[in-house]
């Protein structure tokens, strides 16, 4: 089916046209005897003019015709090239359909043209898939021999619109003509949103260069999707511009108001540190004042059962030696309330060093600056967030948060059964030693090593292999305790 052929006397009729675009009537091509001379602009081949039952007129090809474009050509396509030339005469412009380019590399379906000739716009229907790629390619061609092209789809989500200048159309309900659903906006309010007009109005605008095309830097407003390349007023690239500018200097004061808000807080928390520095640092002499009283006192009961029922605490002194260099001790001060009914953990010369599981409620006056200066160990990581989570809902807490650490203590409970180095226990004199370090009711892989590690002054490996102990320098070598696994009856 096609809408045009060439005829050997009058050139190219159309059959949408009353007098063919020639001066002449439908009668004159159809049923005539003999048979109008018409043949296809594309192929060549004969073509003949037909009328269908409901009253469309077309010329179709006749019979042995090659594949030919012109005669794939859709209903729907046509009808709008047709709207498209009747909205471009409407606006003013002289309309021709299916104009060739100068070498033939472009055919436009509708050529608009200026009828003083200042300009010529072709008006593309693409209702076919085509990539991106291709309608750009297609554009350039025509734009390379002075045509402009606007591309035009009534399909609901055309996926190439806005790659080139381009809109979408669709007919309202009960409405005569065709307006422009997508690719037509203005900038208001902060944003781009749809403006309304009909297809006639929008070509008006275009072919006066009251629009052109643009590509929005800020959102479009929803439903409209986000475009590449829009039409829209000079005015409103102006406001957007303009829009622009104002949010830049509206940044510059937000960040110059917001760097000098910082400047101030954090001087003021400066000032907070160097007097939280003087309060920790009394609160740490008061606490190693208490603990040389007590070491001289010898009270040290509560310190016994703190070793013996707090698990974890080996841990936790194995962690000050290997990972921050400090060899501890559990303090004789145990059961100070300065403490929060943790355990101080105290260096070679009775300093608090770290705190043992300190219980949150009670982390308040004397107990809150020291704990706020000191490391925190835990002997669990729920234990520890317990603790962090207890002490954000307090009213006072350090200003840099609470530095703390956990340790993977076994749960409380009688200890399991495993062999003891006794002091009476041979030493280890195998070629190949096989260690493993005893802390708090558990083993740990351990291996010779040529340097005294912190561990090393604190606990004393055993030789699986011959059941000596390890009198040598030594390392442990991992941190996940060994699990034996009983052997079957026999």
């Amino acid at each position: 089916m096609a809408f045009r052929a060439v005829h050997a006397e009058w050139g190219t009729v159309f059959a949408h046209l009353l007098d063919l675009g020639c001066g002449r009537s439908w009668e004159a091509v159809w049923k005539t005897r003999p048979p109008a001379p018409l043949t296809c602009d594309e192929c060549r081949h004969p073509m003949y003019a037909k009328t269908s039952r409901s009253g469309l007129r077309f010329f179709v090809h006749a019979p042995g015709a090659p594949t030919c474009a012109l005669g794939l050509e859709s209903v729907a396509h046509h009808l709008l090239k047709l709207e498209l030339a009747g909205a471009a005469r409407d606006a003013g412009a002289h309309a021709e359909l299916e104009v060739p380019g100068p070498d033939g590399a472009w055919r436009a379906d509708v050529l608009a043209t200026d009828p003083a000739g200042n300009w010529k716009t072709a008006l593309e229907a693409q209702l076919a898939p085509i990539t991106g790629a291709d309608i750009t390619a297609r554009t350039d061609k025509m734009h390379a021999d002075g045509v402009t092209s606007i591309w035009f789809s009534d399909r609901p989500r055309p996926p190439w619109l806005g790659t080139v200048p381009s809109v979408r159309l669709e007919r309202p309900e009960a409405a005569e003509h065709l307006v422009i659903a997508e690719g037509l906006m203005k900038f208001e309010s902060r944003s781009w949103k749809a403006v309304p007009a009909s297809l006639t109005q929008f070509l008006t605008w275009a072919f006066a260069h009251r629009i052109v095309t643009h590509s929005p830097q800020t959102p479009m407003r929803y439903p409209q999707r986000s475009l590449a390349t829009v039409w829209t007023a000079p005015q409103y690239i102006t406001a957007e511009d303009t829009h622009f500018v104002e949010e830049e200097r509206r940044q510059r004061e937000y960040e110059t108001r917001t760097a000098a808000l910082r400047a101030a807080q954090e001087k003021k928390r400066d000032e907070i540190r160097a007097k939280n520095a003087i309060s920790r640092a009394k609160a740490l002499a008061e606490a190693t004042e208490a603990e040389q009283a007590a070491r001289t006192a010898q009270t040290g009961r509560l310190r016994e059962v703190a070793i013996r029922f707090r698990p974890g605490i080996d841990l936790a002194l194995a962690k000050l030696a290997e990972e921050h260099g400090v060899t501890a001790t559990v303090g004789f001060s145990t059961g100070d309330p300065r403490y929060a009914g943790g355990v101080p953990l105290v260096d070679e010369n009775g300093v608090p060093a770290a705190v043992f599981d300190p219980d949150p409620g009670r982390a308040r006056g004397h107990a809150f600056r020291l704990l706020a200066g000191l490391l925190l160990v835990f002997p669990s990581q729920t234990s520890r967030r317990r603790f962090e989570k207890a002490t954000k809902r307090t009213k006072h807490k350090p200003i840099d948060g609470y530095q703390t650490d956990f340790v993977d203590a076994p749960p409380s409970g009688p200890a399991r059964s495993r062999p003891r180095i006794s002091s009476s226990a041979p030493t280890c004199t195998c070629a190949t030693p096989q260690l493993v370090a005893r802390i708090q009711n558990a083993e740990y892989p351990a291996e010779p090593s040529d340097q005294m590690g912190p561990a090393a002054a604190l606990f004393r490996p055993q030789c699986r292999a011959c059941g000596g102990k390890y009198e040598k320098p030594w390392r442990r070598t991992g941190s996940t305790p060994i699990i034996r696994t009983s052997r079957p009856e026999r």
